[in-house]
This record gives structure tokens, C-alpha cells and sequence, in this order.
């Protein structure tokens, strides 16, 4: 195809490029001047050749995108009929959080079609009972659920299992084995970015996460859930979601799983903002942008107010309508695996994935994912990647309009707040020190409403 459409031009090498850079640059060190290094030690070039370039390697990802809403389950009336009305208004599958194991759950999907809707279901508790009703529902109705258990994602976020280590990996096996008709395992990618971990240690840490459950469960017959939190450095947020999937077939393929990983992302909450809140919404539009070309199986998408604000119908109806748009008007639904083939993509996919992969290997060589976090290593260096992140945050080299840069100092916000936008402590006893999420912009943010509220005393 290339040769049909510039057969008419000349061939210009990447070494003629180079030389006519340097030319251009009239004396000034290529390297030192247009070659950047990323967090994650990747030498950016600014320009990438074909005669240079890895050979393209396809995502495997080529069923499009499910536009996901997510719902908390408080009152079951009320989750059931906001689903059903999402549904109607261009949602195109659902994520229901529940935390009490005693929820109607016939009752609350009762308004939807099933067989239609792929319904994904993250508990905050870890029932065999509970999932096996789930199980009946799915064989029932013909429905494509995922139950996204994830026993050492929630001991990495809490401290503590379920119940323990052995209890809580036997019921996964149980599991495995009674139900057969849902998928039923996750491992939660999206709290290492959060957290502040760079893209290897992003990837390098689900893999080593999904190993564990590879050699704790007997049986994974349905695809694993990998939710993923996409932030905003567009090209590399794309590289690592296709070098994220790409190592896990490797992975599994170890273990006679041949399933691909079904990825669900959402926009990172690392960068979003209490103040100038409405910028959130540009960055969680290139974020979900990054995760459609990555190939994500589903976008759920963050309102603009989602860390302030309670759920409400305005800021999911914006969330919705920016992946509708992406969708039916900007038809990035249309190419399959578009990003394949671009050097530069190809390029990050490659060198994220060789990156990862020795991370990874190093973690099982020294005793394996549980081990490091009991010993408090993967917090350690998750720590240390987010203080960097942080540091360039606090000296504007990384940049978040209305909060670092160009601030509105008469916004205020102190009247607005429904939830504590903010990293809350909890003194109690853990197994193991929690990861801790954290934004980028807390520690401005809090010296903004204290000033607030001196303003008003004043």
C-alpha cells in the first residue's frame, strides 16, 4: 500500500531526516535538544522512521468499544430505574458497585434486556452465595455478566483480606468451579495509577497481580477483568494499554489460558481537579480517547464532578454524551485496532512491554506479588514514583490548568462539597500497609478552602 501511494517520491532514509535536522538545528546537540526521557526511562525521539521502527504487532482487540455507566447500589428501586433510563440514553452496558451482600439483585436487574446488556458487578464483599445466584441469573437469561472479584486487589487498596489469604483464595476456586457461566475474576490495574505508579510499574504490577491468581486457581475459563485507569499522556496511555495486553496472553498462555483480558478503563483520578472543575472534562475526553485506541473493551467515563460532587443526572449525562460523541460522531468505533502501525505507538508498545516484562520477572524472582507487598516493596516503589510525579507537580513542570497554572483565585468551592475530595485517614490495624491513592492537586487544593474559610471569618 505504501509503495502505491508514494511511489512517486523519492525514498528519504532516517538517517537523511536526521542529517537535515541537525542541519536545521545549526550547531545545537540533537540529543540534548529534541530527545526527552520519560518517567519510565524511554528516550522519546522526534521522529520515528519506518527503517527504525519495530515490526506492527495488532492489539487483539477487535470488537469496538461498550460505553459502560457505572451505579452505585444504595436503594435497589432506584439503581434498577437509572439503569434502565441510562440504557436508553446511549449507555451500552452497566457497572454496579454493591457492598451489601443482602441486595435484591433480581430486583435491580429487572429493567434490563440481558441478553442485550453485558452487566459488570464489583462487590465489596466476597461471597460464594452471592455469586452463584449471579450464575443462576446469567444461565437463566442467556446474559453476559462479569463478577469482578479481586480479593488481593482489595487487600492492596485495604490492608487486609476478606476474611484471610486461604479462605478467600478457596472461594475463588469454588467459585471457579460452580459457576460456569460468568466471568468471575478481576485484577484492578487502576489503583497503581491512581496511586502513582509509572506506566511499567502499572503494568508490570497487574501482571504480576493476574499471576497470582494463575497459580492459586485451578480453573479460569472466562475472560479475566483488568480495570484500568487511563491518564493523560495521550500516545504512552495507548502503548500501555496494547503492551498490557499483548503480555498478559503471553502470561496466560503459560498456564493453557487462552482467553483474552477484557479491559475496562476509566480516566485517572490522579489528575483531576477540585477547582476549575470544568477543564476536568477536556481531560477525561483525551483520556478516554487514549483507552478506545488502546483497544479497551469498555469506557466507563468520570464526570467532571465526580470528586466532589454526588452521583448526579447532569454530570452522568455529560460523561455519557462525551463517549457518544467519540462514538456515533467522531466514529472512533469504525477502524479496528487504529492505532497499529503508527511507528511512534509501536515504538512506546514495545519498549513498555520489554520494560514491564523485566519488572515483572524481577518481582517473581523475588518471591512473587503477595510476597512484595507484605514486605512493603510494591508500595515503596509506587511511593517513590508518585513523589517524583508530585515534585515535577509542585515546581509547574507538570502542568494542570486552573490549579498549578493560570488559577482562578476567586473560584471558590467551600459551599460545593458533598464528598471529601481529599485522602482520608483511618487508624486501625492492618495485615499490610494499604496503597494509597492520591491526586496530584490535594495539597494546593486544601490551602485554597483553608483560605476560604479564613476569607469568610474575616
Amino acid at each position: 500500500m505504501s509503495e502505491q501511494l508514494f511511489e512517486g517520491f523519492e525514498h528519504v532514509s532516517s538517517k537523511q531526516w536526521k542529517q537535515q535536522i541537525q542541519f536545521e538545528l545549526k550547531g545545537a546537540d540533537y540529543n540534548e535538544t529534541l530527545v526527552w526521557e520519560s518517567p519510565e526511562g524511554i528516550k522519546v525521539k522526534p521522529f520515528y522512521h519506518y527503517d527504525e521502527t519495530v515490526a506492527a504487532s495488532a492489539t487483539g482487540n477487535n470488537t469496538g468499544f461498550s460505553i459502560c455507566q457505572d451505579i452505585y447500589v444504595h436503594d435497589v428501586d432506584k439503581s434498577a430505574e437509572r439503569a434502565a433510563t441510562t440504557l436508553k440514553r446511549g449507555a451500552e452496558s452497566i457497572r454496579f458497585t454493591i457492598d451489601n451482600e443482602g441486595t435484591d439483585v433480581e430486583k435491580l436487574l429487572n429493567a434490563i434486556d440481558l441478553k442485550a446488556t453485558p452487566v459488570y458487578f464489583k462487590l465489596g464483599f466476597l461471597s460464594i452465595d452471592f455469586v452463584k445466584r449471579l450464575d443462576s441469573i446469567a444461565k437463566q437469561n442467556d446474559a453476559l455478566f462479569y463478577v469482578m472479584l479481586d480479593p488481593i486487589g482489595h487487600l492492596s487498596k485495604d490492608g487486609n483480606w476478606f476474611g484471610n489469604m486461604e479462605k478467600d483464595l478457596d472461594a475463588l476456586n469454588t467459585i471457579a468451579i460452580a459457576c460456569s457461566n460468568i466471568s468471575f475474576l478481576s485484577t484492578d490495574a487502576g489503583l497503581y495509577q491512581n496511586a502513582g505508579a509509572n506506566i511499567v510499574q502499572q503494568i508490570a504490577y497487574t501482571l504480576a497481580h493476574a499471576n497470582e491468581y494463575f497459580n492459586a486457581i485451578a480453573t479460569i475459563n472466562k475472560p479475566v477483568v483488568i480495570p484500568v485507569s487511563v491518564g493523560c499522556n495521550y500516545f504512552f496511555e495507548i502503548a500501555k494499554l496494547r503492551a498490557l495486553r499483548q503480555l498478559f496472553a503471553v502470561i496466560a498462555k503459560e498456564y493453557g489460558h487462552n482467553e483474552e483480558c477484557h479491559i475496562l478503563a476509566t480516566p485517572s483520578k490522579r489528575n483531576k481537579t477540585l477547582y476549575d472543575y470544568n477543564v476536568n472534562m477536556l481531560r477525561t475526553t483525551t483520556e478516554c480517547m487514549s483507552a478506545i485506541l488502546g483497544g479497551a473493551n469498555a469506557v466507563s467515563n468520570m464526570a467532571y464532578d465526580a470528586i466532589y460532587h454526588k452521583d448526579n443526572e447532569f454530570g452522568d449525562r455529560i460523561s455519557r454524551n462525551q463517549l457518544l460523541i467519540l462514538k456515533h460522531e467522531s466514529y472512533f468505533d469504525k477502524v479496528n485496532n487504529a492505532a497499529d502501525g503508527a511507528y511512534y505507538i509501536e515504538e512506546l508498545t514495545a519498549q513498555l512491554a520489554e520494560k514491564a516484562l523485566v519488572l515483572f520477572k524481577d518481582i517473581e524472582a523475588s518471591g512473587g506479588f503477595l510476597h512484595q507487598l507484605k514486605e512493603g516493596t510494591i508500595q515503596r516503589k509506587i511511593q517513590e514514583s508518585a513523589a517524583k510525579e508530585q515534585e515535577l507537580f509542585d515546581s509547574g513542570r507538570e502542568i494542570l490548568l486552573g490549579t498549578n497554572k493560570y488559577p482562578n483565585k476567586n473560584d471558590r468551592m467551600n459551599g460545593d462539597i458533598e464528598l471529601y475530595p481529599f485522602v482520608k485517614t483511618d487508624s486501625r490495624k492492618t495485615l499490610i500497609v494499604p496503597v494509597i491513592e492520591r491526586r496530584l492537586a490535594e495539597r494546593i487544593e486544601k490551602e485554597r478552602l483553608d483560605a476560604e474559610d479564613t476569607s469568610v471569618v474575616k
